[in-house]
């Protein structure tokens, strides 16, 4: 019996005496689960992937390092690994066969890098990947056979990069596609075979981009496509057949900005059950002809007029049960009822309704116009300029880099987007663009322009874009933009602008957005530019000019959102400025030279600020209560670059998601006490270093002892009221002096601190919710 029993003991004893060796390869800095077969290396600032990782490794967590590049062969020796996260590394490159040998991986996280360009060979070798995530990278190139080595992929995220063009067969190789992600990108042009061979994508996500139009062509290659996603792109209407989808069920055009849908749109989806276009500009909507399982219609937040123009829809509606969602904005009896409470007899055009309906009509005439049946194609060839190119179905005009030195004539009637960047125009005389009153999108960028004649865009009625950047220009004639009122996003970056145009945007009732990055802009007044200017304005950037000075009530604005003065040269926090400004929700003013901050220096905008960058300004001091107006509302704080000894208060800033504090000399001694006790109280991760004295330089602040001799008092080192006061420093750098090394305690001597006798307190217990209900927040903070 002993015998025939001996073969198994001797393989057990082989097995445990493998294990007892294979427990000394693990790497010194890493966490390693022999059981489960997992090794975590996690926030160690490495610079390579660990050469001593177990080779029967299945699950390797490599995230917060430092790798930068992943060269070729870089896993050779952990063929068997099927989980892989190298999120948060800083890598900037993945070498030709950087995962070769990895043919079991299922799920590779390579999100939060700057990765830039997708290469060819980039993910040879991962033959069995699931699910690759490659969200909040700096990708703006894809090359094509990036993913031909990618065939059992399901889930692609490309979410959060610099994508702005997507090629022919982008995606080819990707045989089990399921789920492709591209939202928040800058995507505004998608190549006709962009998503070709892509024959088992049945979502896809387009949200958060800059596309202007249904990219109706690229869309009919997926053609097991069920959902779709495109809200929060700027398109303002659909035309006849935009949408050519046979298995489409769930559509999302919600938060852009149409004004106009024809009844023809969606004629090709014919198994469309949901519809979202709330948070639109439509005022009516036709009966929709083409789906017929449609169950819901979202048209909330839309200024819907229930007038007799919405009778149809209703009616329709009601015969196939169709769910409307949304409210009547008017008339005003009407104003904020239920669509789907209204009865059809309601809408109507009353009495003297000629009057109502030419105020329709009105409103009317500010959309395209889009014709409420299909026209036949053109045959033969297409209107159009020498040296240009011309695609009526597109309705793109593109002279693009054609030698021209005046602006050429005789586009398609319907052209929306006319791109005649790179040209040399010199200057552009009254009337430029005649014919030219559907066009939305105009780009006018590098064409060393340097006089805007008044009336220029005379006509341009649809105007929406108007790209202008990387010009000439000094100064713009007041009447420069007459003739172009729906013109909402203005792009004047990168000229030689001195002032602020204020008088030319007069004539922009909708301006939104207004780009004036790298001018020479040295002040901003007098009080009330904007809101007198652009009273609808919402974003303004103004980085890289030479800003010095900034009138008290010149920025105020009540709708303005986002504030851009970063890479000028403010001396002090703008504050005055913005005084009455209650929906500014981001501000940045990295690379000014504002030395110090005071406190409460954010109080005007603290019910609404959001995010607050101040990196690289060589600021020294910040008052303990200089954030202490904003309160749980802040979900950004950057203070980068500077040279802070010390921090103010974070303790309520409770809603923190990203902090920033690389390259500050802090000074480790009890002044940091409340950011000790605030790193030990909330629940994030979040990791500082010292700078301060030589002896602590580089240790992490969470793992000093030498807090526990600091009292709540000899941590007040500063008027509350106001900035840090120097001699009091000094006192606490003598008390510590003491402290060799984070981890030994201190020798008694008269130099130590003696804590006194205390009342042993309870733990402070965290919220259950934080812990559970909740994904745990990650905040990194570095210092030097």
């Amino acid at each position: 019996m002993t015998m025939r029993f001996l073969p198994a003991v001797i393989f057990l004893g082989t097995f445990a005496l493998r294990w007892s060796v294979e427990a000394g390869k693990c790497p010194r800095v890493c966490s390693c689960d022999s059981t489960k077969l997992t090794v975590a290396c996690v926030d160690k600032n490495l610079t390579e992937v660990p050469s001593t990782i177990d080779e029967i490794t299945v699950k390797l967590d490599l995230k917060h390092n430092n790798l930068q590049v992943l060269p070729r062969g870089a896993f050779m020796r952990t063929p068997y690994l099927t989980h892989l996260n190298l999120q948060r590394c800083n890598i900037v490159k993945v070498k030709e066969g950087a995962f070769r040998m990895l043919g079991r991986v299922v799920s590779l996280n390579l999100a939060h890098n700057k990765i830039d360009i997708l290469y060819q060979e980039s993910f040879d070798g991962l033959s069995s990947l699931k699910e690759l995530q490659l969200d909040h990278n700096r990708v703006e190139e894809i090359q094509p056979g990036a993913f031909m080595q990618l065939g059992s992929l399901n889930m692609l995220a490309l979410t959060h990069n610099q994508l702005v063009y997507i090629p022919n067969m982008a995606f080819q190789g990707l045989q089990n596609i399921k789920w492709l992600r591209l939202s928040h990108n800058s995507i505004n042009n998608l190549a006709p075979e962009a998503f070709a061979s892509l024959f088992t994508l049945t979502r896809l996500s387009l949200d958060h981009n800059e596309l202007q139009f249904f990219p109706t062509q690229a869309m009919t290659r997926p053609r097991e496509v069920t959902r779709l996603d495109l809200s929060h792109n700027p398109m303002i209407y659909l035309g006849e057949e935009s949408i050519s989808m046979a298995k489409l069920t769930h559509l999302y055009l919600d938060h852009m900005s149409l004004q106009d849908l024809s009844e023809q749109a969606l004629s090709q989806a014919p198994m469309l059950s949901h519809l979202d276009l709330s948070h639109n500009q439509l005022h009516y909507l036709d009966p929709l002809s083409g789906p017929k399982k449609l169950v819901s219609l979202n048209l909330t937040a839309n200024p819907i007029y229930c007038s007799c123009y919405m009778r149809p829809l209703r009616n329709w509606a009601s015969r196939g049960g169709v769910k409307l969602l949304g409210a009547c904005a008017g008339p005003p009896h009407l104003s904020e009822e239920p669509l789907r409470a209204v009865a059809a007899v309601d809408m109507r055009c009353r009495s003297k309704g000629d009057q109502l309906k030419d105020e329709f009509e009105e409103e009317e005439e500010k959309m395209p116009a889009v014709s409420s049946t299909p026209t036949a194609k053109p045959k033969g060839n297409v209107k159009c300029p020498v040296n240009c190119d011309c695609d009526i179905e597109a309705q793109h005009a593109t002279c693009e880099n054609g030698g021209h030195t005046k602006v050429p004539r005789g586009f398609p009637a319907k052209t929306q987007l006319l791109d005649l960047r790179s040209n040399r125009f010199h200057d552009i005389p009254a009337n430029s663009f005649p014919g030219t009153s559907q066009v939305i999108s105009l780009h006018l960028e590098f064409c060393k322009i340097h006089q805007l004649a008044g009336g220029a865009f005379r006509g341009m009625k649809s105007l929406f874009y108007l790209y202008l950047s990387d010009n000439d220009l000094t100064s713009l004639d007041p009447e420069a933009f007459s003739g172009a009122p729906e013109l909402s996003y203005l792009h004047l970056e990168g000229n030689r602008l001195a002032q602020f145009p204020g008088s030319a945007l007069r004539l922009l009732p909708s301006l939104f957005v207004l780009h004036l990055e790298r001018n020479a802009i040295s002040k901003l007044e007098p009080a009330g530019l904007l809101s007198s200017v652009t009273p609808k304005l919402r974003e303004l950037y103004l980085t890289n000019n030479t800003i010095r000075t900034i009138a008290r009530g010149a920025l105020d604005s009540a709708l303005l959102g986002k504030l851009h003065l970063d890479a000028n040269q403010l001396t002090d926090v703008p504050i005055d400025a913005i005084s009455n400004a209650p929906n500014l929700e981001e501000l940045n003013l990295s690379q000014n030279r504002i030395l110090s901050v005071g406190p409460d220096a954010f109080k005007p905008v603290s019910q609404s600020l959001k995010w607050l960058y101040m990196d690289q300004m060589n600021m020294e001091k910040m008052s303990q209560d200089s954030l202490a107006s904003l309160g749980p509302g802040l979900k950004a704080l950057t203070l980068k670059g500077n040279q802070l000894k010390e921090l103010p208060d974070l303790s309520f800033l409770t809603g923190l998601e990203v902090v920033d504090l690389q390259d500050n000399p802090l000074l480790c001694d009890c002044t940091l006490l409340p950011l000790r006790r605030w790193m030990d109280n909330v629940s994030l991760e979040v990791g500082a270093t010292c700078g301060h004295p030589p002896v602590l330089k580089g240790q992490k602040i969470r793992n000093l002892d030498l807090f526990k001799s600091c009292t709540s008092d000899s941590s007040s080192t500063s008027d509350r009221k106001g900035l840090v006061a120097p001699a009091q420093v000094k006192v606490k750098k003598a008390k510590l002096n003491s402290v060799k090394a984070p981890g030994v305690k201190a020798k008694p001597g008269k130099n130590n601190v003696k804590q006194p006798k205390q009342t042993k307190k309870k733990p402070q217990r965290k919220p259950v919710a934080a812990t559970v209900t909740k994904k745990k927040k990650v905040i990194t903070v570095k210092t030097v």
